[in-house]
């Protein structure tokens, strides 16, 4: 909904909206006639609130559309995915606190292992400790030294850390060099544009001299670069909705998605039952909270469907914590599809339930994507949402007379 409408419609008034993103969540069946991981999922919970909610299928962007994280949780947020889309190298910024200034070039880093061809056989360097990652990122910040620009590196999660470069000239029209699969060599840096000449011969020398510093290591002896982008500011959650919004999530990039809108962000958390403890602590203090669970995502991309499953089981667990708190509007669902038939996102539709005191039942004997199809909610977009919680929190006015 434009601004300019959407502004005049917001009450502000004491209900408490939850949204709760299982990251990834949707699926599909490993064979044929089979379940998708939350169909296989035993999930009395979210069933018995299924069958008293409104449910459906939504496009996270568009109908074929695959989206990256990014997009896909801005619309969750309110935001157009498409008028908002920023780089991925931007939310890592952000998520891990760093002191990002107007200009900065922020890119995302996937700690890689290439073979002795230059081939990627593991785009995650088998998912190595943070602690390697500290050590890492701390061998390459003493070795590489460059010229046209101030450089940092630093270390996000796992296999993940950022690359800011800070400097004149610099421009985000740099092409991604992560190829996004394996058995083959990672791209070149290219500029898109000609006004990323100078960036894209910085970066060239940061590469070469990365495989360089790090070709003894083991596991990650390369590094793949992708979501490039400059960083700049957007209306925040409470200028555009009127609300005081809480973050809980432990991975940094998700936390940089909730600070880029204006969040605040509680303290990071290391399980899922310490995330839920989260959102009592902080329960009165704010109207809208966004709850994050990050391993129904990084098993889908690993293409391990029981342990997808067990961990929807285990967030099914603490639903009942949650409902305890008698939010006015509860939401579950998930930002896009990462099925582990597929190991990476996909362009399915997603999940999706809202429980109000004012929501529609639709009735569905279980929450999974065969029995959402038939919801009311299906065929919307995640953009769509947060209208949907605010008027079922009531905090919107009717338009027009």
């Amino acid at each position: 909904m434009k601004d300019e409408i959407l502004k005049d419609l917001i009450i502000k008034n004491d209900a408490k909206i939850v949204l709760v993103v299982l990251d990834g969540l949707g699926g599909l069946p490993m064979k044929d006639g089979g379940q998708t991981e939350l169909g296989a999922a035993k999930t009395p919970n979210l069933d018995k609130l299924a069958f008293k909610s409104s449910c459906g299928l939504m496009y996270p962007i568009a109908p074929g559309i695959t989206p990256g994280s990014g997009p896909a949780h801005l619309a969750l947020f309110g935001y157009d995915p498409v008028e908002c889309n920023i780089g991925r190298g931007v939310l890592s910024a952000l998520g891990i606190d760093f002191d990002t200034k107007k200009g900065d070039l922020c890119a995302r880093v996937n700690f890689a292992t290439i073979d002795k061809e230059g081939k990627i056989t593991d785009r995650r360097a088998g998912r190595i400790p943070t602690e390697e990652n500290q050590r890492l990122c701390k061998k390459l910040r003493e070795n590489i030294k460059i010229e046209g620009a101030e450089i940092f590196i630093e270390t996000e999660k796992e296999h993940r850390a950022c690359l800011i470069l800070r400097g004149k000239g610099l421009s985000e029209c740099i092409n991604d060099t992560d190829p996004q699969r394996e058995g083959v060599k990672p791209l070149a840096v290219e500029a898109t544009e000609a006004a990323g000449g100078l960036t894209e011969d910085i970066l060239k020398d940061i590469v070469a001299q990365a495989k360089e510093i790090l070709k003894d290591e083991d596991k990650a002896n390369m590094i793949l670069l992708r979501g490039f982008a400059e960083f700049c500011s957007y209306p925040t959650i409470e200028e555009r909705f009127g609300l005081k919004a809480c973050a809980i999530a432990s991975y940094p990039m998700y936390r940089g998605l909730a600070k880029l809108v204006g969040m605040k962000l509680a303290s990071p958390t290391h399980t899922e039952e310490e995330e839920v403890e989260m959102l009592k602590k902080n329960f009165k203090k704010y109207d809208y909270f966004f709850i994050h669970f990050k391993k129904t995502d990084s098993y889908g991309e690993d293409g391990d469907f029981q342990a997808k499953v067990k961990v929807i089981e285990k967030v099914d667990r603490l639903i009942p914590d949650i409902i305890n708190l008698k939010p006015d509007v509860l939401i579950v669902t998930c930002d896009h599809s990462t099925p582990a038939k597929l190991k990476s996102h996909s362009w399915n539709t997603i999940p999706v339930l809202l429980f109000s005191e004012y929501a529609r039942q639709d009735k569905l004997k279980k929450f999974d994507e065969f029995n959402c199809r038939c919801g009311s909610l299906s065929g919307l977009h995640s953009v769509d949402l947060m209208t949907l919680a605010l008027a079922n929190a009531l905090r919107l006015k009717k338009f027009g007379a």
